[in-house]
């Protein structure tokens, strides 16, 4: 018997949602303090975790709960080898490693696919949909905080193969609801998207530092120009 999938994620979701957001990195993100060398660290780690769960999906697309979500229109995987050969150049490949949160979000991935295929659920949902939904804004920040053209390291935020998103994630809630579950695995499936969640807020974390060490560069030539200005001044008095 099929049940309300597509609510209980939204509503299971929210305080993780929230918590992933009040990061750091996200915050300062939002409010348009982008750093390069953090962000392309971000889409490193995101090429990573991208690969793995289309690997794994692609191979499940007979799965009767996961075979139903698994619309090739949302991969990201050559968006990010795309955004990755902008930001490292064409040998971004022997460039690129996952931070050791990527790494724990790969394997959990890996792992979920050979012993619990249906929870991979929770973490396409997770992901995909939360792109979707705000890739516009996101890519809006990103290219305004690092100057970037129109499609320069951003086709990550660009869904072209889904002319309608409105329309696709309501045929894609539809179909969160109709797939042949129980409660007992649609709790499952919701405990394991928030643990995705987690482990996104666990590379978000990382990143912080990495953030934090820009920001003060920015800060102390700033400080720096303005000491040097004012000596200036006091010479010329």
């Amino acid at each position: 018997m099929a049940v309300a999938l597509a609510s209980q994620l939204r509503e299971g979701t929210k305080k993780a949602h929230t918590m992933a957001e009040n990061t750091g990195f996200v915050t300062c993100f939002l409010k348009g303090v982008v750093d390069k060398i953090s962000y392309r660290k971000l889409v490193a780690d995101l090429y990573f975790v991208y690969s793995a769960m289309e690997e794994e999906i692609g191979a499940l697309k007979s799965h009767p709960v996961v075979g139903p979500i698994a619309h090739d229109s949302l991969n990201r995987r050559s968006a990010l080898e795309a955004d990755l050969a902008f930001y490292f150049g064409a040998g971004w490949r022997q460039q690129v490693q996952p931070t050791p949160g990527a790494q724990k979000y790969v394997e959990r991935l890996h792992q979920v696919a050979k012993e619990s295929p249906e929870l991979l659920v929770g973490h396409h949902y997770t992901r995909y949909i939360g792109d979707l939904s705000g890739g516009q804004i996101l890519k809006n920040i990103a290219q305004k905080a690092m100057n970037l053209g129109e499609h320069d390291g951003l086709r990550f935020y660009e869904f072209d193969a889904i002319p309608d998103e409105k329309a696709f994630k309501a045929s894609y809630r539809e179909s969160l609801d109709q797939l042949p579950i129980d409660q007992a695995t649609a709790d499952r499936i919701v405990e394991e998207a928030n643990h995705a969640f987690h482990l996104n807020m666990v590379m978000f974390q990382e990143l912080e530092g990495n953030l934090v060490a820009a920001i003060g560069k920015v800060l102390f030539g700033f400080l720096t120009r303005r000491q040097r200005a004012g000596s200036t001044e006091a010479v010329a008095a």
